[in-house]
């Protein structure tokens, strides 16, 4: 059974490696998760896995569900926005559509998270929203037309709602990772990478909990993750 005096942390985007680790970080620090994501198979199977962790099917492109995923759940502490649509292609070969949808996804999603959740974290005057980026945020390199811009967008969104919400208490970053992530699918697509090329699931969840953690006197707004030998 759930214990229901552990603050709560929602996470989105839980997949099998950056969303499963960050839930399992939580966890691991004394919370109780809740797990958004659309597949509801493997949410079901990390519920049994984490302990006090909350499966959440959910399509955070749609408010309508979002909202009523947030209100199942309840009021989180923390809230990591990690799910995000990509696509590769240049402005000629992407469909406007998926430039729309991984909008959506990326920054709209997080446009309503702030809104839903982020008012009871003003009356408790403490709480943490999380958000995962990566290089993309900072640059629009010619194959990530369909991509980049959304996450441009995320970025300054978040750094809006920081800008708003700190004085209040609630802390906002954005953390950009700028490395290949340890995944099933990346490794068969870079067969000959060699394992400190990777950045891992864990390490990037130890730092969205780090974030979530800072000090009210030392809080970053953004940061970056990415391995030693990565060139920036």
């Amino acid at each position: 059974m759930t214990d229901m005096t552990k603050p709560l942390a929602l996470v989105t985007g839980v997949g099998p490696g950056t969303g499963a680790a960050i839930a399992r970080r939580f966890a691991e620090g004394g919370y109780r998760v809740a797990m958004l994501a659309r597949d509801k198979d493997r949410l079901a199977a990390l519920e049994k896995e984490i302990p006090d962790s909350i499966a959440v099917p959910c399509d955070v492109s749609d408010a309508a569900e979002l909202e009523q995923a947030i209100a199942k759940v309840g009021n989180p502490k923390v809230v990591v926005h990690n799910a995000v649509g990509g696509a590769f292609g240049t402005f000629t070969e992407v469909e406007a559509e998926t430039l729309r949808r991984n909008f959506e996804i990326n920054t709209m999603a997080l446009f309503h998270l702030a809104r839903l959740t982020t008012p009871a974290m003003i009356a408790a005057g403490e709480g943490a929203l999380i958000v995962t980026g990566n290089t993309s945020a900072m640059r629009g390199s010619a194959g990530f037309a369909g991509f980049a811009p959304t996450k441009a967008a995320q970025r300054i969104l978040a750094e809006s709602l920081a800008r708003d919400l700190g004085p209040k208490g609630i802390h906002v970053a954005y953390l950009i990772i700028d490395a290949v992530i340890d995944v099933p699918w990346q490794r068969e697509r870079l067969p000959d990478a060699a394992d400190d090329f990777f950045i891992s699931p864990a390490s990037i969840a130890a730092e969205v909990h780090h974030l979530a953690h800072q000090p009210r006197d030392a809080w970053s707004f953004l940061a970056e993750v990415r391995p030693f030998h990565e060139p920036w």
